[in-house]
């Protein structure tokens, strides 16, 4: 199969980073589908329902593409936490994980309608954060922005600041358990491309 029939059903610049960095030729498409964290389920189980949402979202529209999409979750003491909604919130989701160890949840689900085919896993690691005063808080908002990410802060770039250790999975925080992706694609027929 082509690895350009690859079609990623999210508007996560993280995982076309992730994705583009590892060789693979995709397509994105993002479908309208609210994501919802306000559920009685467990961590894994939000982000795997939301995740199969997206795909099948995307996958009815594009039958014939490998379709893969994700969801990715910050949950501290069973308390889930999304996208903060204004900054105010954001401040107060890294004041709360301030100290703390959190967990980051990345589900993942790949679906090719026309065969009937779908793989689904989740990726959990725990985070711990340094202690953040208000002012290192401050600074580091002023370096990225918080309303788009889950958990208002970033693994990359300018998280060392902030992330005292990461046990698990780097690219899951990031938004992509690559590791575990590439494997599932591979079952697919998609393959990155080499390198050189």
């Amino acid at each position: 199969m082509r690895a350009s029939s690859l079609l990623l059903a999210s508007n996560s610049p993280r995982r076309r980073e992730l994705l583009t960095e590892a060789g693979f030729e995709f397509e994105v498409w993002s479908p309208e589908v609210a994501e919802k964290f306000d559920l009685e389920l467990t961590l894994r189980e939000i982000t795997a329902f939301n995740a199969v949402r997206k795909a099948m979202a995307a996958a009815r529209t594009h039958p014939k593409r490998i379709v893969l999409a994700a969801d990715t979750l910050v949950a501290i003491d069973d308390e889930v936490l999304g996208k903060p909604d204004y900054m105010a919130h954001a401040i107060a989701m890294l004041e709360r994980l301030s100290g703390q160890t959190h967990e980051v949840c990345t589900s993942v689900f790949i679906s090719h309608l026309l065969s009937g085919r779908s793989i689904g896993f989740s990726e959990i690691s725990a985070v711990r954060f340094r202690q953040l005063p208000r002012a290192q808080i401050d600074r580091y908002f002023a370096r990225i922005n918080p309303l788009d990410k889950a958990g208002a802060y970033a693994a990359q770039g300018f998280g060392a600041e902030i992330i005292e250790k990461i046990d698990g999975s780097f690219t899951n925080v990031v938004g992509l358990p690559m590791e575990k992706t590439v494997a599932a694609l591979g079952e697919f027929g998609i393959q990155p491309k080499p390198a050189g």
